[in-house]
């Protein structure tokens, strides 16, 4: 998904804006950043990080612009956010304001995730 998004990139007239998601050591990932490619591949199969692109060159044949790399998700949202100390230390300092930010995060990614669905399943209006 990174190659095919850094080509589309490189090929389109124009600006082109790539976002990434890259663990950081403030996230305070357990086991630490040796792992980095395992957390990114966590944040998107918990559907906390989605993979989509955005191809203005598609219209041109036809095809929806916007397409929706990642599948649904398949792990705990839950077990990602704990597995990074800058979540998990709200659960000991906070935790019924942590439980409720949680669950709201957890609702909201799964609501963003089928809009972004219907979004690339919606026919190309011309």
């Amino acid at each position: 998904q990174c190659i095919k998004a850094f080509l589309e990139a490189e090929h389109h007239k124009g600006p082109s804006v790539i976002i990434a998601y890259a663990p950081c050591i403030s996230h305070g990932v357990k086991g630490g950043l040796r792992g980095v490619q395992t957390v990114e591949k966590k944040a998107v199969a918990s559907g906390y990080w989605k993979l989509f692109r955005y191809d203005p060159n598609r219209i041109e044949q036809g095809l929806n612009p916007f397409q929706l790399d990642s599948k649904e998700p398949s792990e705990s949202y839950r077990d990602f956010l704990m597995s990074e100390v800058r979540y998990n230390s709200l659960t000991r300092s906070f935790p019924e304001r942590a439980e409720a930010l949680f669950t709201q995060a957890e609702k909201d990614a799964m609501i963003e995730y089928h809009q972004l669905k219907a979004k690339a399943d919606a026919p190309l209006v011309q």
